[in-house]
């Protein structure tokens, strides 16, 4: 990974991506290393390829497989980092926000009860409501949530959204710059243009001449190579090298994540249920499309991971077996994680019948 001098200001990107673009065959690319097997009894059934880097914060890619050039959507992966926007500006500050809602803003929540009612709360605090939120609708994907609203005959709103949160820390940000909230998620906003001057400082990267697209969320997403998504995750981790109103934004989004998982993701998720047994040293999140990336704060280093036809269930192992090889796990936190790190394939009856493991040599030494 050679990481190009970025932009330190955001940046119009004028016309809409891909207008006049001339339209080409796509390039034969070489396979990715399978990373992960599933197995069922003593045959293996599936096999998932994909790509990882670990990286320190002098762009050194420690540890890698695959193909870490090639740019990836990194979908929610990155919420972390969007976030910091909110704080280096002094709008976290200004408008009180919590470390509670500020984990929120990196989340891709479940649509629990707590996370519904905090970006609600918090949207209330600035004079908005569901309404100015422009991230669509969807029922919670907690199944115990889903069948409460169902059975008291509600529908969901846009505070149920997974990414609700990111869009009241998105609009808190408008409302601090004085611009307006309608259209904050077009790439043009300044809202927009303040995350995408984070992004470049952060990854090392230009990114105007990046693959452009649509988050599910409506949200731009640019196209990032691993090596500097993990680039991004180590000066996260450890941002000695970045102005000091940033160091101090990664100190405290990291501190927010740490200190409240379960408004990261959900009591029953992966990302959650890491933080927790990790205890602060290591912070994931997890990305749409077989996406995940991570800080290892105590060792200055980053990682990105994305698995080729994008199943999560391979990139929470390869997260998992990373955190392992980089000994951000105890033999606590491992003993209590054991079921997501090699977790089984359980039958309608609630038998294991099969296991979704590492390929062998899928992640060598350092």
């Amino acid at each position: 990974m050679c990481p190009t001098e970025p932009h330190s200001q955001p940046h119009d990107h004028g016309a809409a991506p891909g207008d006049g673009a001339e339209t080409r065959r796509p390039e034969r690319v070489a396979d990715n290393p399978v990373l992960v097997e599933v197995t069922r009894g003593d045959m293996v059934e599936s096999r998932h390829r994909g790509a990882f880097a670990v990286c320190d914060t002098r762009g050194r890619v420690l540890l890698s497989a695959g193909d870490v050039e090639r740019p990836i959507y990194p979908r929610s992966a990155i919420k972390p980092l969007q976030a910091l926007a909110l704080v280096e500006t002094g709008a976290a500050e200004a408008l009180a926000v919590s470390d509670a809602e500020l984990a929120l803003a990196c989340a891709s929540h479940d649509g629990e009860p707590l996370h519904v009612e905090a970006a609600v709360h918090w949207l209330q605090r600035l004079s908005l409501s569901v309404a100015d939120l422009e991230c669509g609708v969807h029922w919670p994907y907690h199944e115990a949530s889903l069948r409460h609203l169902a059975a008291h005959g509600e529908t969901p709103t846009a505070a149920h959204n997974n990414c609700s949160g990111k869009h009241a820390g998105f609009l808190s940000l408008a409302k601090f710059l004085q611009v307006p909230t309608a259209g904050y998620l077009r790439a043009e906003h300044p809202v927009q243009q303040r995350v995408l001057g984070i992004l470049e400082m952060m990854c090392g990267l230009d990114l105007r001449a990046a693959p452009h697209a649509i988050d599910g969320c409506g949200i731009p997403q640019y196209g990032i190579p691993l090596g500097n998504l993990a680039l991004a995750f180590a000066r996260f981790a450890e941002p000695d090298d970045q102005p000091e109103r940033r160091q101090a934004a990664c100190a405290r989004v990291r501190r927010a994540m740490a200190e409240h998982p379960v408004m990261v993701a959900g009591h029953e998720r992966f990302c959650t249920k890491v933080m927790v047994a990790a205890g602060g040293r290591a912070l994931v999140k997890t990305g749409a499309e077989g996406v995940f990336c991570g800080a290892v704060p105590e060792l200055g280093l980053g990682f990105a991971v994305k698995i080729d036809d994008g199943a999560s269930r391979a990139s929470q192992v390869v997260c998992g077996g990373l955190l392992r090889r980089l000994q951000a796990l105890d033999a606590g936190a491992e003993r209590v994680l054991a079921p997501l790190l090699q977790p089984g394939v359980v039958n309608r009856r609630g038998e294991t019948v099969g296991t979704i493991r590492l390929a062998e040599g899928a992640i060598a030494d350092l």
